[in-house]
């Protein structure tokens, strides 16, 4: 499929059919996160990746519609910071110091940038920025899921202590954003008989 294809084909599964995706499926959609774009490239926030089945289990009361947790095959987390400390920035310059192979010196206007950005900012405006970002990255994670013909949901109802209690999330410093459960859609599942609805192009695209 090209990605308009695959963008037709997708939908948010409500029920999967239980049947696990391939490491090398897995390995491209989550790359495709990995790769995805973020604002100044300081991407808080990492993925955590739940595929076993017993853990799985005890997130279903976590979420208000649990069919799609109790038959997907794996359960991405987006978890977002809440908090950028200046330990944070300088590992994010120490790691593009060693891939790019420049000096500090050479980063420094870009360094104040960033110090400028994050001083601008109240803690709340960057907990809902780090959140904002996340959202990026899970539109990535649907189109590479799309273009592999792996099924998603992507789902924000759900009771935010459970999982990070199961999950283990450092409460003070991080929060879970949004989720998406990955898998293959069950041959019962209606909705995916169901024509997409979108608005028209002329409603939804303004040439100025």
């Amino acid at each position: 499929m090209n990605y308009l294809e695959a963008l037709n084909w997708r939908y948010s599964v409500k029920k999967f059919d239980g049947r696990k995706i391939s490491s090398e499926k897995l390995n491209n959609i989550l790359e495709a996160g990995r790769l995805s774009v973020s604002s100044l490239g300081l991407q808080p926030y990492h993925l955590l990746v739940v595929e076993n089945d017993e853990t799985i289990q005890k997130l279903i009361p976590a979420f208000y519609n649990p069919s799609q947790i109790s038959t997907c095959s794996h359960l991405v987390a987006l978890v977002t910071k809440t908090h950028i400390n200046k330990e944070y920035v300088d590992n994010y310059f120490s790691h593009i110091i060693n891939e790019r192979g420049v000096t500090l010196e050479q980063l420094s206007a870009f360094r104040n940038n960033i110090n400028l950005f994050l001083e601008n900012y109240t803690q709340k405006e960057l907990e809902s920025w780090s959140e904002k970002q996340s959202y990026i990255v899970l539109g990535s994670l649907i189109m590479a899921s799309a273009e592999e013909e792996i099924d998603t949901c992507p789902m924000e109802g759900f009771k935010s202590e459970i999982i990070e209690n199961v999950l283990k999330i450092d409460k003070e410093h991080e929060k879970i954003a949004v989720v998406l459960a990955l898998g293959y859609r069950a041959e019962d599942d209606i909705f995916q008989n169901f024509k997409k609805v979108r608005k028209p192009a002329d409603k939804f695209i303004k040439f100025l």
